[in-house]
């Protein structure tokens, strides 16, 4: 079954003229591994995020669909505090324990915060 990031990655592939190949390699993955992710079968890793924004130009609101496609298909996330520093770990150990008491409002400061870091990466 093919998963809302699955329908994102597939596009993205299909507008860049691309095979299910050229976008592996591009990856460094077989075809059959990203043919799994998507298909659901597989969890994206965690580095395409980034690494398909740069490598297809994505527009912001490229961007947007993306990670609404990413948060409608995955379940859970996965971050290596492996070169982090104590205070980025402290602070994502922090965050994950509170998030799932974070009010709307508070999403919706956080997400504006994130937002305006985003413009001054690009």
């Amino acid at each position: 079954m093919i998963t809302p990031l699955g329908k994102f990655l597939r596009k993205l592939r299909i507008d860049a003229g691309e095979i299910l190949k050229d976008m592996a390699d591009k990856l460094d993955v077989s075809p059959s591994f990203l043919s799994a992710v998507e298909n659901g079968k597989k969890k994206m890793p965690s580095s395409w995020n980034s690494k398909i924004c740069i490598l297809y130009h994505l527009t912001p609101e490229e961007k947007k669909k993306f990670t609404t496609a990413i948060a409608e298909t995955e379940e859970s996330i996965t971050l290596s505090l492996d070169s982090l520093s104590l205070p980025q770990k402290e602070t994502a150990i922090s965050f994950a324990r509170e998030f799932p008491d974070l009010t709307e409002e508070q999403l919706s400061i956080l997400n504006k915060f994130l937002k305006k870091e985003d413009k001054k990466n690009d």
